[in-house]
């Protein structure tokens, strides 16, 4: 299958659920492809509307360039076209454009661009390194508003003036007037991805200004109840949505707030939970204690037969 054009890419990723597999490692902490690759097409079999390999989930921050590239080409290979895989870009502008290229090599479908390492900029700053980045690269580009490099709507309009491979912004933020303003200028020239930690709390208010998909942690180890509740979700069954926070997804972020870090931490954990170990996570991240754990585990036997994951 050919490589998807950007806005083809945006489109088909705006269709449905998206997922970051977790990036699996060995007992030293060296990457595991074997397992990794496995469960790119376990997670595949599972219908996402895309991939993001060595994402946040994916721990793209305790990964060297190099490893990033062989990641992004496991998960390409695994994949086999039959859904986009976005390759992660980020940190210092030269480290972004070669990570970039490295994902096209790889055959990369797309690229999200992840805030710069410890930097606060002015609009004119970040719109200078997110239009370095789009220019290094045919990819369609997602950039990943959050934290330390946050957009205002004015900045990404004209950014996508200039950059026509700019199709798609995650938002990691929360402000609802910011997304509301953005959504009421941009409207459907780009594809809105919820990208907040646990993003299904959120799905629901932020399908109502255009984000009609966002990226599902909880994938790795529940796929059939993430699906159902994205299925809930855009058919706006409020009651349904609202049960699955309570029974899981409520509690499950009570887990992962217990020590910072946990969000990638417990992912891991429940692929272990329901027999698709991972590996541990890399320093500075800690795992989940054997309490933490066996809370994870008594969350995820809770749920009903057809929505927990099998092994």
């Amino acid at each position: 299958m050919a490589r998807m054009t950007p806005a083809e890419m945006a489109q088909q990723i705006g269709s449905g659920l998206l997922s970051f597999p977790v990036t699996h490692f060995k007992a030293d902490f060296s990457y595991d492809a074997a397992p990794y690759r496995e469960h790119v097409g376990w997670m595949l079999g599972h219908g996402p509307a895309g991939l993001f390999a060595a994402g946040g989930t994916g721990e793209f921050f305790n990964l060297s360039p190099a490893e990033i590239a062989v990641v992004v080409k496991d998960a390409v290979e695994e994949v086999g076209g039959k859904v986009p895989v976005i390759a992660a870009a980020g940190m210092a502008t030269p480290i972004a454009k070669e990570l970039a290229q490295s994902a096209e090599a790889a055959g990369a479908d797309g690229l999200l661009l992840l805030p710069n390492y410890l930097v606060n900029s002015e609009q004119a700053g970040l719109a200078g390194h997110i239009e370095a980045v789009c220019k290094s690269t045919r990819l369609g580009v997602i950039v990943y508003n959050r934290d330390n490099a946050i957009l205002n709507e004015d900045t990404l309009a004209r950014l996508c003036e200039r950059c026509p491979n700019l199709v798609g912004f995650k938002d990691g933020v929360g402000d609802i007037e910011l997304m509301t303003r953005i959504y009421a200028k941009m409207g459907d020239r780009l594809t809105y991805v919820g990208g907040l930690p646990t993003a299904e709390t959120f799905a629901l208010p932020y399908l109502e200004m255009g984000v009609t998909t966002y990226s599902s942690a909880i994938f790795n180890f529940v796929p059939d109840f993430a699906n159902a509740f994205y299925k809930a979700v855009r058919a706006k069954d409020a009651a349904t949505v609202y049960q699955g926070l309570r029974d899981f997804v409520l509690p499950y972020i009570a887990i992962r707030n217990r020590k910072k870090g946990y969000a990638v931490s417990i992912v891991k954990a429940g692929c272990a939970a329901v027999g698709r170990p991972a590996g541990p996570v890399r320093a500075p991240l800690t795992d989940l204690d054997a309490a933490e754990m066996d809370m994870l585990k008594a969350l995820i036997a809770k749920l009903p037969k057809p929505l927990a994951a099998a092994a």
